[in-house]
């Protein structure tokens, strides 16, 4: 794939990989890019996951013929983009790797090899001369490990952005680039919006045409717009869209009865709503849509004087990356004991900017006209 006349594709793509991160189901897969940049000297721009070693340098070989690359640019050392680096080393024995100094002492942690002899350590506003390329480096710490560098090609007007704007998803499936890359900023970087906004102000700077990112489409100029406002309004903890997500956990089906009565009642005044049970969605689906609504109803029996277990990891994984900015509405059900609710309140009193409604629905085993009238009081608080 040519992404300008002197930069190419040499990634790959991996449709065996089932979980991402070990967490996260990618069913069209993954890819993980690589890019040469051919010009006086030749830059590789990071190396694939080690199951794909082989085929990549057989892509960087089959480009340049009887070249040899003078430097790998490595921009993040998460084993799927650094798992090649040490067979680089050895394929290109001369070749320089550039690297942060952090990400230096990463690869002597994954390879057991010191690679500081070898290596050139930049910081931020560094350059590296090709010929008519002139790679800046760009460091975007957190974003989402403490090395990261980017890359910003002034001849071509092209930002390499590491791990940023990326998205799950193979490159030979075509799928649209915004819900997938939702779900992987929010699940991946969603605890860094700081240091996202940090970033954003750098590119700001940047006349970029194209962005070349670790995994999903080359993103074009025409595309960024859209590309660059959704990671700040990600990054920023701001509601992409005004509406409801009803987010549920149910044992014998009471609590899904007052989820989706809800979720009935809401549409009929015209509120956009999602209902979803947290048992049964992708949890990394639910987390993305939370962060996409700006409003949040959990619906969750008592169970063991706590709350449902999915209901738990759905709050934690709510909290760990920093949800904000939110309203938040209760929905509890116990037979003899209804503490769901103080529970959940107790585990969002840290997050910043949440509003947690007074109207809470406590159900007592099944909805009856008391709880009804609770939830008709809630449905009238979502609406306004």
């Amino acid at each position: 794939m040519e992404i300008t006349k002197d930069i190419l594709y040499v990634g790959v793509n991996d449709h065996d990989v089932d979980l991402f991160e070990g967490q996260y189901k990618v069913p069209n897969g993954m890819a993980y890019n690589s890019y040469l940049i051919q010009d006086e000297k030749v830059a590789v721009m990071d190396s694939v996951d080690a199951h794909f070693t082989d085929a990549w340098l057989t892509n960087i070989a089959g480009i340049l013929g009887g070249r040899t690359p003078d430097y790998l640019v490595v921009q993040h050392m998460e084993p799927d983009h650094s798992g090649s680096v040490y067979a680089f080393s050895q394929a290109y024995p001369d070749a320089k790797i550039v690297a942060s100094a952090k990400a230096v002492a990463i690869m002597q942690q994954f390879f057991d090899i010191d690679f500081t002899s070898r290596s050139i350590i930049v910081k931020e506003g560094d350059t590296l001369e090709l010929g008519k390329h002139t790679l800046h480096f760009v460091t975007a710490p957190m974003v989402h490990w403490p090395e990261v560098i980017m890359t910003y090609d002034a001849a071509d007007k092209v930002l390499f952005s590491a791990d940023a704007f990326g998205k799950f998803g193979a490159l030979d499936v075509e799928e649209e680039w915004l819900p997938e890359a939702r779900r992987y900023y929010i699940g991946i970087v969603g605890k860094y919006g700081q240091q996202v906004q940090g970033v954003l102000k750098k590119a700001a700077g940047l006349e970029i045409e194209t962005v070349c990112s670790l995994h999903g489409p080359v993103l074009h100029k025409e595309q960024l717009g859209d590309v660059l406002a959704a990671y700040d309004t990600w990054s920023a903890y701001r509601p992409e869209t005004e509406g409801v997500l009803v987010a549920y956990s149910s044992i014998y089906g009471h609590t899904k009865q007052a989820a989706e009565e809800l979720g009935e009642k809401l549409r009929a005044k015209g509120v956009d709503v999602m209902v979803m049970d947290l048992a049964r969605c992708d949890m990394s689906e639910a987390v993305a849509q939370a962060f996409r609504y700006s409003k949040l109803v959990l619906a969750s029996p008592t169970y063991n004087g706590e709350v449902f277990p999915f209901t738990r990891s759905f709050i934690e994984h709510l909290t760990e990356r920093n949800y904000q900015n939110r309203t938040v509405a209760i929905i509890e059900n116990g037979t003899w004991a209804p503490t769901a609710g103080r529970v959940m309140r107790k585990m969002l009193e840290n997050s910043k900017n949440l509003t947690i409604l007074d109207e809470t629905v406590s159900i007592k085993s099944a909805l009856n006209e008391t709880s009804r009238a609770q939830l008709d009081a809630l449905v009238e608080a979502l609406s306004k």
